[in-house]
């Protein structure tokens, strides 16, 4: 099954501030119909590249069977961690930039790889407010749960599953 998974994240300028992210999940079953997964959710103290990564996640860990899936994400920093190799580097230098400086968001990069690990994953990057309408309805969730005063979750909060 092939699996579109648009994404954004969204921290409104301020790391100490609320933060949020948006996933749309696309996928077409065997009928030939397709289907659409929102998920959004709001985060406080955080970054923009934490809600970035957050976006990608929770769309990977909604499904719950291996899948050809494809990320499409306006954030160069996801999209160039895998497509330039980077998250390949940090892992043989122990998780440790070119400068020898210890890589921000470990943890959720290393469940970003468990999450993607039963899947054959690309990465597509999109810019960001240029129109493209899937990643626009992203970035409206992202900002509206970004916005929200009232979600004070935690980072490694989980989703519901998506069954294919």
């Amino acid at each position: 099954m092939f699996v579109k998974i648009f994404t954004d994240g969204a921290a409104r300028g301020n790391p100490e501030g609320p933060g949020g992210y948006g996933t749309v999940l696309q996928y077409v079953d065997t009928k030939g119909q397709l289907h659409e997964r929102e998920f959004s959710a709001g985060y406080k103290k955080t970054t923009n590249n934490r809600m970035e990564l957050m976006a990608v996640i929770v769309g990977l860990e909604a499904l719950t069977k291996p899948c050809d899936v494809e990320i499409i994400s306006d954030s160069k920093y996801v999209t160039d961690a895998f497509n330039q190799h980077w998250v390949e580097a940090w892992l043989k230098r122990n998780w440790k930039n070119s400068a020898r400086q210890e890589v921000k968001n470990i943890d959720l990069w290393q469940r970003l790889l468990r999450a993607k690990q039963p899947h054959n994953v690309k990465f597509t990057w999109v810019k960001g407010h240029a129109g493209h309408p899937e990643n626009e309805r992203c970035d409206t969730l992202a900002t509206t749960a970004a916005d929200c005063p009232d979600k004070n979750n935690l980072l490694d909060d989980t989703v519901g599953e998506v069954i294919l």
